[in-house]
């Protein structure tokens, strides 16, 4: 776990000592966000996009690591998930000096095509494992009744899982169609997040109905 966790800060750190390298040339405003057009329509000071931002995400990740650790319940945690949270944060990392780095230096950057393919991605691969993600407080759709409930934690989840793939699926696909990308990720949020969160309420109050 130590091993693992050094490496991914690092991971997390690559984009400082690029932006070191590239300081002479980078303008003292740097674009830090970008619209779900991919326009850049904010910007910040060089030394908090080179420094800030990685460490920010640096907080971040070891914020994520701990939770899971100490999770009461971390022996439900897979390997597989444990390395996928400890995955997020580079990924973002290296995605995020991708878009402004070069976009700062004047070249073309597509940031709407690579957040779409990110997120897509992201969608994908937690939706594979959510099925057989077993009761915890740190990953998963927690609810009060999920976490006091495990069947009801795995039917819902077992029903999340394909969800987030679809949704996941439909995301990569929009990157390359014209519909806005704000419609497609709120669609799939409520697709992927109040579908699982509705239907595990209907269980709970199901359940309850025949006990009472």
């Amino acid at each position: 776990m130590k091993r693992n966790l050094f490496l991914t800060s690092a991971v997390i750190l690559l984009p400082v000592f690029a932006g070191m390298a590239l300081w002479g040339r980078l303008p003292e405003r740097v674009p830090t966000h970008f619209n779900f057009q991919g326009v850049a329509d904010g910007w910040s000071g060089k030394p908090f996009a080179v420094f800030g931002l990685p460490l920010f995400l640096l907080a971040v990740h070891f914020l994520c690591v701990f939770g899971v650790s100490h999770d009461p319940k971390a022996g439900n945690v897979s390997g597989k998930m444990r390395a996928l949270v400890l995955w997020i944060c580079p990924g973002v990392s290296l995605f995020v000096a991708a878009m402004i780095y070069p976009s700062a230096l004047g070249y073309p950057v597509n940031a709407r095509v690579f957040a779409m393919l990110l997120t897509g991605a992201v969608f994908v691969v937690v939706g594979n494992y959510l099925p057989k993600c077993r009761q915890n407080y740190t990953v998963g759709i927690k609810l009060p009744w999920t976490l006091h409930d495990e069947e009801n934690w795995n039917r819902t989840h077992r029903l999340a899982g394909p969800l987030w793939v679809a949704g996941g699926f439909l995301m990569i696909l929009n990157a390359f169609l014209p519909f806005n990308p704000a419609y497609v990720f709120a669609g799939v949020l409520i697709l992927g997040v109040g579908v699982p969160v509705v239907y595990s309420a209907a269980l709970y109050v199901m359940k309850h109905r025949r006990v009472s």
